[in-house]
């Protein structure tokens, strides 16, 4: 058997031998983690206690010399070695992996975490679907108007979503090397392209927002312009905060933390509600009171986003210029990412552009679907965001365990395809039995009854194809996830005109959303089930991932 030598820090080496709360921690310590490394026959044995031992002062001696981690230091200025050991052993108690645990133990963490992540997927489409209640009680028209207005604030933001990903990716794979310092800069640098891109967002809506509505609305829909013009003017006030909040939340998320981004969206929820009342319904400013309650939520979601961020020990108000070599790297790792998401929101714009062109009965029915499709889809995002968050250790970690992966990603599709039927008839009940709590006009109601069918059709892959997208994105298999995201969106823009052009109306818009969804699902499974996929393949070359290391 090849043995291999490993350097010693004299100092880290020392600091180890001298600790006797250390010597008792590791020997306890080390031998529950290492019994699965034995062979059979000897995992039973009680003769572990030295072995392990040495094994664990290599491990930790050789994390401090590689790491440079000073001793905590007490109030006389003197180090503190035992604490500091102590410390790491405590985190590493809380590491451990998911290939050491059973089924039941990841379904209970899984749950712990996607719990308060629901709500945080939850928090964005209730904010609009607020908005659209509100909106929907006062005038048809200026319902009609968040149609074009939603599209052009919320839809062009999830283009930015890729920035989300990649920063919980980085600051996922920085954590498992415990390097703090360089995730505090990995967070500064995209804090400082998620501010870029929102002045970017900003400074372009102001140029060209009347115009991309313009496009969007076509000239059957000319009286719905200014209300929706006056709602995307407001909200663009709010592009710096919301894209630096999202980078604040996703580095809270990449450090499996889903309960301080919880609380801050659920203030700014809060917030929302409180506004539309308030400027809304007893001051009656309308479409333009909404605007200014979505965008004041925005901005205190963003704050206490940072503040979450602040508590766990990093800087959320550092912003650092990335070097030329940072952004190739980021590029390399979102370039496919933007591929993804833009393809998705064009094809989301491309649905409510159809419908828009059908007249403002129609285009009113659609905005009362496609946000209640939104509010109900997202409760399928946290199963991606789990696999995002706990598949990595298993398919590319030190203790890589693909069997383990495999079990994990079935119970995820098992929860969102029993997801999946629940949120169907849930929410193809409210609109079906109480269509009133959105809007009193009977010819929009009826509208909307027309697309009950394939609502429910796409509602009830969602949540399992949510979960197949996550496992993709944890192997890091980006470029089969962006191409076949696109041929996604091509073919449903082939149906899209097909509908149209065959006088289908607003139920054919819907039933080619039938179609995206369900290719997309059935071909990222076929990707996951292949010798190829990343829980089959043996091959570790698509995870070599630069470290973003040099300021």
């Amino acid at each position: 058997m090849q043995t291999r030598s490993l350097p010693l820090s004299s100092h880290a080496s020392l600091q180890i031998h001298k600790n006797p709360l250390f010597l008792r921690q590791s020997s306890i310590f080390s031998c529950k983690t290492s019994r699965s490394f034995l062979p059979p026959n000897f995992q039973n044995s009680l003769l572990l206690p030295n072995s392990c031992l040495m094994k664990q002062r290599i491990k930790l001696a050789t994390c401090c010399s590689n790491h440079r981690q000073e001793p905590i230091s007490n109030n006389d200025g003197s180090s503190n070695p035992s604490v500091s050991n102590f410390k790491e052993e405590e985190e590493e108690r809380k590491m451990e992996g998911l290939e050491k645990q059973s089924i039941w133990e990841q379904m209970k963490e899984i749950v712990m975490f996607t719990g308060p992540a629901t709500g945080l997927w939850l928090c964005g489409p209730l904010m609009s679907l607020i908005d659209t209640a509100v909106i929907g009680q006062g005038s048809s028209l200026e319902l009609a108007a968040l149609g074009p207005g939603t599209v052009i604030c919320d839809y062009t933001s999830y283009v930015f979503m890729f920035l989300s990903i990649a920063t919980s990716n980085l600051v996922a794979t920085s954590l498992a090397r415990q390097d703090k310092k360089e995730v505090q800069h990995q967070i500064s640098i995209l804090l400082f392209v998620g501010l870029t891109c929102g002045f970017l967002m900003l400074l372009l809506t102001k140029l060209f927002g009347p115009w991309a509505l313009t496009a969007f609305a076509g000239p059957k829909n000319l009286d719905i312009l200014p209300a929706a013009n006056t709602y995307v003017q407001i909200r663009a006030l709010a592009w710096p905060t919301v894209l630096v909040g999202w980078v604040a939340q996703s580095a809270s998320l990449g450090m499996k933390d889903s309960w301080g981004p919880l609380k801050a969206l659920a203030v700014a929820s809060a917030v929302n509600g409180i506004g539309d009342i308030v400027l809304c319904i007893f001051l009656g400013h309308g479409i333009a009171g909404a605007a200014w309650a979505t965008m004041l939520s925005q901005v205190v979601a963003a704050y206490m986003m940072i503040e979450a961020l602040n508590k766990k020990g990093y800087n959320g108000f550092t912003f650092s210029v990335p070097s030329w070599n940072e952004v190739l790297t980021i590029l390399g790792l979102a370039a496919p990412l933007f591929v993804m998401m833009i393809s998705r929101v064009a094809f989301w714009a491309l649905v409510t552009y159809f419908a828009t062109s059908l007249g403002t009965n129609a285009v009113a029915a659609h905005q009362v679907m496609i946000q209640s499709y939104g509010m109900c889809s997202v409760w399928g995002q946290p199963l991606s965001q789990t696999a995002q968050s706990f598949m990595p250790e298993l398919i590319y970690g030190i203790n890589r365990n693909l069997s383990k992966a495999r079990i994990l990603l079935s119970s995820l599709v098992i929860i969102g395809a029993t997801l999946g039927l629940v949120l169907g008839i849930v929410g193809t009940s409210v609109p079906w039995f109480f269509p009133n709590i959105f809007t009193p006009d009977q010819t929009v109601v009826q509208e909307m009854h027309k697309v009950l069918i394939p609502y429910f059709i796409a509602l009830s892959v969602s949540p399992g194809t949510h979960s197949l997208d996550g496992a993709l994105l944890a192997g890091r298999d980006l470029k089969f996830i962006s191409l076949s995201t696109f041929g996604c969106f091509s073919l449903g823009a082939v149906l899209l005109i097909l509908a149209r052009n065959g006088g289908y109306g607003l139920p054919g818009c819907w039933f080619a959303l039938v179609g995206f969804q369900w290719v997309r699902f059935f071909l990222n499974l076929q990707r996951l089930l292949s010798p190829d996929g990343v829980l089959y393949s043996e091959d570790m070359s698509r995870y070599n991932l630069e470290k973003l290391k040099e300021a």
